[in-house]
């Protein structure tokens, strides 16, 4: 699984993969052919959202809370990562800020995840 994030209103590109929106919100002006899968409830509760409001000076902490909340969202990511699985994948978000978005905070925590139930399951086969 190849992850790759990426601005919703930057042109699609052919080595997009499965374009999967991760905002809460539909983003003005995207027609709904341009998007494959939209997982709005992966995306950040409303309250964290208008919380954190792209302030970069909440970043660490909008990350924390962030991946506390997709830990107790395990149906929800379950079927994010079955409908991802060995394909590539372009996270989608609204957001003006690329360095402080959602998009990266899920790409980290799918990413991580994924390595170590690799690693688990590499433990279990030496056992």
């Amino acid at each position: 699984m190849t992850i790759k994030i990426k601005r919703v209103y930057e042109r699609p590109e052919r080595g997009d993969g499965l374009r999967v929106l991760v905002d809460r919100l539909w983003p003005r002006g995207i027609a709904k052919d341009a998007i494959d899968l939209w997982t709005k409830d992966v995306a950040p509760s409303n309250e964290l959202r208008k919380w954190f409001h792209h302030a970069e000076r909440n970043w660490s902490e909008f990350r924390a809370r962030y991946r506390k909340e997709l830990a107790a969202n395990k149906d929800v990511l379950a079927a994010l990562r079955k409908a991802i699985k060995g394909k590539t994948v372009t996270l989608l978000y609204g957001a003006r800020d690329e360095r402080h978005n959602q998009a990266i905070v899920l790409a980290e925590y799918l990413r991580k995840s994924r390595s170590s139930s690799v690693l688990k399951k590499a433990n279990k086969k030496k056992t």
